[in-house]
């Protein structure tokens, strides 16, 4: 009888940042429930970022029953940056995901971003919103809520919300704490990545599925979404092309202006003008920034700009 050498484990960390969620365990469950590549093993990186360790005990028995492997980090700081770091800190093995801990994921999930990865350095794979049956139609077919990336060619940042990142690409870089507060801290991690050479891959059928709290579901929260994302982008501008902060702040209220009218002449329209209402709040987040302004807090209380 001949001796084979078993085949080498491929492993991957998940990490999951928490606060305060009991979702989490449903998180959990869906990672638990992955058909893997053969020759995979799964380890879940959990970071509590509450004050007390608040879901410890949630997690460790979610961990118990599924007989998953998770590595419980208390991080508190109420500051998702501080969280993500904590996660970055804890991750051994050669790639690593993230997955948001109010959503889940298709039993495939993994085995489609880890097809999509040869020859690149990070998948995204798509954040799907789930609405409430009562949700506004316009808002529905619109879709604001889902993080997905149109064109692979337009990459230039991404998102946590469904991700797969070799390890030793990272190196020291972290997530920016004084964004942890206000958000977009995730779109400049990802784009400095870009700027150091890490090429990017975009896998549309590795899904996984956040329903929309009923707090997001407003033109509200959706405006103020897209103005902090204007002022996210024209803070990448600043930081990797300073002399062209004044060209992009007059380009950007241009914008914002034809848009604002476009979304006057289309108010018999409802899901167009809102269309063209986002675009024109996006372009105002930019000129803000651009001016001077300080971020808008997402989260808590703002932090300043520059």
């Amino acid at each position: 009888m001949s001796w084979t050498e078993p085949p080498a484990v491929q492993t991957l960390d998940v990490c999951v940042c928490t606060f305060r969620r009991a979702s989490v365990e449903a998180t959990l469950h869906s990672i638990a429930a992955q058909v893997l590549p053969e020759g995979f093993s799964l380890r879940v990186v959990v970071a509590d970022n509450d004050d007390a360790p608040s879901a410890r005990a949630r997690v460790q028995a979610a961990a118990d029953a599924l007989e998953l492997m998770v590595d419980y980090v208390h991080a508190p700081a109420r500051n998702i940056s501080t969280a993500r770091n904590a996660c970055l800190d804890a991750v051994t093995a050669d790639w690593f995901a993230f997955i948001d801990d109010d959503e889940t994921a298709a039993p495939d999930w993994i085995a489609k971003l880890w097809a999509a990865r040869e020859g690149v350095d990070i998948v995204f794979g798509v954040a799907q919103a789930l609405y409430a049956i009562d949700a506004p139609g316009w808002m529905v077919r619109g879709d604001y809520h889902t993080n997905t990336l149109a064109r692979e060619r337009t990459v230039i940042s991404g998102y946590t919300s469904n991700v797969l990142v070799r390890t030793a690409i990272v190196g020291s870089l972290r997530f920016d704490p004084a964004l942890g507060l206000v958000g977009g801290e995730d779109t400049l991690f990802f784009h400095a990545l870009m700027r150091g050479g890490a090429t990017f891959a975009f896998a549309p059928d590795a899904l996984v599925f956040e329903p929309v709290s009923p707090a997001r579901a407003s033109l509200g929260w959706i405006l103020k979404r897209k103005y902090r994302a204007g002022q996210t982008h024209a803070h990448l501008i600043r930081t990797s092309q300073p002399g062209q902060i004044g060209k992009v702040a007059v380009l950007a209220a241009a914008k914002s202006g034809y848009s604002l009218l476009g979304a006057v002449a289309c108010a018999p329209m409802p899901t167009r003008a809102i269309q063209n209402l986002t675009r024109a709040v996006f372009h105002a987040g930019v000129v803000a920034y651009s001016l001077g302004g300080r971020f808008y807090a997402e989260y808590a209380k703002p932090a300043a700009s520059g």
